[in-house]
């Protein structure tokens, strides 16, 4: 594998901006997009959990890829999420995101099925010979019901070389370890990332490669301070700034889907955009907005 495909640093699950019909607002997703490159972020990956792809026809997941593919315009790699409860959908967006351009795919497993370790693994490997791109799995066990395990995914690596990386949303800096010691141990450029924004600090200190989490739409300029400070040898900078990614997983905790809460702190933050989201999530009261300020300012970010 080349030094091109190799993903790493921060890479923001970038919020897809809608309108109250649920229609793309392009100069809006524009200026999303534009603040997180001149931030100095890693990639961007569009139509993840916080992109709201689980609420979207494939229609509406194509043109926000195109969109994004388009606009980004080599700027930074661009990741496109193919998540779905089946085989045949996730290839089809998969094999769309490779003609369109786009840098590499995420494929998290179906959520809504407990499958065997067989058909797990069939998921997986026809959706890596499927394409040629790099293709990173993601592991969110919470919201599919379950986990990819390091030996799991060491078999995947195994036998399919455009298989690079993985998003790990697990609250188990064990589980990271243990990822990084064992599929490291055959792929040396396999790229792992943390999904929460308190474990990014210890994910790179046990030789992980940084971090796709909600906060880099809003805060960007933390996560990606910490990843800079860290390879830059100034420790103390790094865990100062871990110290302040450690608070916002409170925002999370608000509303579910938190997708309404990412979109409020962005706004708050300062980019002007719509706060639409698609249901069954729906806009955040008062009283929550509230919540999203209060913590936000206990961050230093207000």
């Amino acid at each position: 594998m080349t030094e091109l495909n190799r993903f790493k640093g921060i890479i923001p699950p970038v919020s897809s901006i809608l309108d109250k019909d649920g229609n793309l607002k392009e100069g809006e997703m524009a200026l999303l997009i534009d603040k997180l490159i001149e931030e100095k972020v890693n990639g961007l990956f569009f139509l993840g959990t916080g992109g709201e792809f689980s609420q979207m026809f494939v229609k509406e997941r194509k043109r926000i890829a195109e969109f994004a593919v388009k606009y980004v315009a080599k700027r930074v790699p661009v990741l496109i999420g193919i998540g779905s409860t089946n085989t045949r959908e996730a290839i089809l967006l998969g094999q769309h995101a490779e003609q369109i351009g786009a840098d590499g795919i995420v494929a998290i497993n179906p959520y809504y099925w407990n499958l065997t370790k067989e058909n797990l693994y069939t998921y997986f490997s026809d959706i890596a010979k499927s394409v040629k791109l790099p293709v990173l799995l993601y592991n969110f066990p919470t919201l599919t019901g379950q986990d990819l395990t390091p030996d799991f995914v060491k078999e995947l690596v195994l036998n399919h070389q455009n298989i690079v990386g993985i998003k790990e949303t697990i609250d188990s800096i064990g589980h990271i370890r243990e990822m990084n010691d064992k599929v490291k141990m055959i792929n040396p450029d396999f790229s792992v990332f943390c999904g929460f924004d308190d474990h990014l600090f210890n994910t790179l200190l046990l030789g992980g490669d940084g971090a796709i989490t909600a906060s880099a739409n809003f805060a960007p300029q933390l996560s990606v301070g910490l990843y800079n400070s860290f390879l830059a040898g100034d420790i103390e900078k790094a865990v100062s700034l871990q110290k302040q990614l450690a608070i916002l997983p409170q925002l999370y905790k608000i509303d579910s889907p938190f997708v309404n809460v990412v979109k409020e702190a962005t706004k708050l933050c300062g980019i002007d955009i719509t706060t639409e989201v698609l249901p069954p999530a729906k806009a955040l009261n008062e009283e929550k907005k509230q919540q999203v300020k209060e913590i936000l300012q206990q961050a230093n970010l207000l």
